[in-house]
């Protein structure tokens, strides 16, 4: 940036950043932030404007630029408020420029254009950058959380472990149950597992055949697999899709498969005396079968 233009913006700091703020708290209700507290939204555009004048002096300090991004991030604003919010200083800085300027000819207007591009351009892009860069961060690593939470399988008594299944299973998940189910399954030494599809909003063909896959490597590893969350709609959509599930006994409620399952496994559920004192050691025992 040209050196006199650079001192007369460093003069009139004071001038150019509440122009900006001004501008920037129009845009407030078009950038999503409407929504943000007058306190945060003030500090905020203070900080921001501290990383730009830092910019000025030193050519860009890359850790400000980091930090503010990543913050931006976390507060959960989009990348607008970043590009129209430098869009607009551009703009205060020009007039602030301009408005201090005895006499603008041509040449003139053309170095103060370039000289303001010559420093917002780089802080543009280094804020845009930064701030792909910690978004996609965030995301893989929320990916992988979900992954995670995906398809859990929960060991609930001995011998017999639960995998509820919410939302929609695409290939991707329905190669991590078949993971978790079978190292689940030896790991926890399961006899009966139950795959409880409550949560799952449509069941069709491919849905249908990834069950199907799972249930019959847990079968093939030694345990019994019941399918629970037996909807009607899912139920009627599985009949006209012609899927067999003879193989694999199937359940409305997960309490009824676990009841089954308990079965399975030479136990029962013992109603307890309502009129004594609830006894969690006795209602494990009951469970237990003891």
């Amino acid at each position: 940036m040209d050196e006199n233009l650079k001192q007369i913006a460093l003069d009139n700091r004071e001038s150019i950043v509440e122009t900006w703020k001004n501008e920037v708290e129009k845009l407030k209700s078009q950038n999503y932030t409407s929504t943000i507290s007058d306190e945060l939204f003030e500090s905020t555009n203070r900080e921001f404007a501290n990383v730009i004048f830092e910019s000025i002096n030193d050519g860009g300090s890359t850790k400000s630029v980091e930090l503010f991004s990543e913050k931006i991030i976390n507060l959960g604003w989009p990348l607008s408020y970043i590009t129209d919010g430098l869009q607009v200083f551009r703009r205060a800085t020009i007039d602030v420029i301009l408005g201090t300027t005895k006499k603008v000819d041509t040449d003139s207007l053309s170095l103060i254009l370039t000289s303001v591009d010559q420093w917002v351009e780089p802080i543009i892009r280094q804020l845009v950058n930064e701030y792909s860069g910690s978004w996609e961060n965030i995301v893989s690593l929320q990916r992988v959380a979900l992954q995670e939470l995906s398809a859990p399988l929960i060991p609930v008594v001995e011998g017999i472990t639960v995998m509820p299944l919410i939302g929609t299973i695409d290939t991707e998940r329905a190669k991590l149950i078949m993971e978790n189910l079978l190292d689940g399954v030896i790991r926890h030494n399961s006899e009966v597992v139950l795959i409880d599809i409550t949560g799952v909003p449509v069941v069709d063909t491919m849905v249908a055949h990834h069950i199907i896959q799972a249930a019959e490597a847990v079968r093939l590893v030694g345990a019994i697999c019941i399918l629970s969350g037996i909807r009607p709609e899912i139920a009627q959509t599985i009949v006209n899709l012609g899927i067999d599930l003879e193989k694999f006994p199937t359940k409305n409620t997960l309490e009824k498969g676990f009841t089954s399952a308990l079965e399975m496994t030479n136990r029962k559920l013992t109603d307890l005396d309502t009129k004594q004192h609830f006894d969690i050691e006795q209602l494990i025992k009951s469970i237990k079968g003891v």
